[in-house]
Parts: structure tokens; sequence; C-alpha cells
């Protein structure tokens, strides 16, 4: 079994302040990826600081992202989401029935999405790709 992350350690390494709501922010973001910001809530709500306020989860999760600890990603038709695989250009495949998300690695090499047929100028170091379907879990008949 894997050894759980250094939560306080992260922060530290991230010059972010240690904090219990940023501590119990990033442990939710690891134990769930994708989850949206009310799922991070009722999280760390459950398992770590009952008495967390909106606000402080809000302001965590704005300084997780900045820091670089967590990714906040949008789909399309989606609610914002935060997972904690950061420092890649990774891509998402999302399921057109239940809402299911998992990260899927970029296309073969090296990360071609970022080599634009024409890069207008852009310093380019992030592609988003979103590839749409049905999951394993969902039935593939009157669902699309």
């Amino acid at each position: 079994m894997a050894t759980p992350p250094d939560f306080p350690h992260m922060l530290r390494g991230a010059a972010v302040r240690v904090t219990r709501p940023r501590v119990a922010v990033l442990s939710a973001v690891h134990a769930h990826p994708h989850a949206d910001t009310d799922s991070i809530i009722g999280a760390v709500r459950r398992d770590h600081l009952p008495e967390v306020s909106h606000q402080a989860v809000y302001d965590s999760l704005r300084t997780l992202t900045a820091a670089g600890l967590v990714r906040r990603i949008q789909p399309p038709g989606s609610v914002a989401r935060y997972e904690s695989r950061v420092g890649d250009n990774h891509h998402h495949l999302v399921c057109r029935s239940c809402g299911g998300i998992v990260d899927v690695d970029c296309a073969v090499g090296e990360a071609p999405c970022l080599t634009a047929s024409e890069d207008r100028g852009f310093s380019i170091d992030e592609a988003e790709v979103i590839y749409r379907g049905l999951c394993p879990d969902c039935p593939t008949t009157g669902n699309s």
C-alpha cells in the first residue's frame, strides 16, 4: 500500500501557509478526484473539519489552485471540478450519461497536442482535450 501524501509538507513546499482547512481540502481533493466544490465541502466536513465554512473551502481551493497543488477543470456543461493530478498535460474522458470523469494521458509521444497548427505567437504550455462518450457502467442505448 502506498504511503499517503504528507499534505503539510506539500503546502510548505509550495510556499503556502499550513492551515487546517487547507490540509483538509487538499486531502479531500486527493481522495475524491474530479469532485465539485459541494462534494469537497461535504468530504471535508465529514472526514476532517465538521465546522468548516463554505468560504474557507472556497478560499482554500483558490489558494491551492494558484499554488499549483490542485487543478481546476470545467468540462462544458459541468460545474468546476478539482483534481490533484497536476504538472502534466493530461486530458479527460467524460461520460455523456452519468457525468463521470476519468483521466487519460495525452496522445502518444511528447504531448503532440501542444503543437498547434498555428501558435499565433503564443508560448503554449497546456492543451485541453475532452473526450466524450459512455462509460462502461452506463447502458449504450437510449442515453446518448
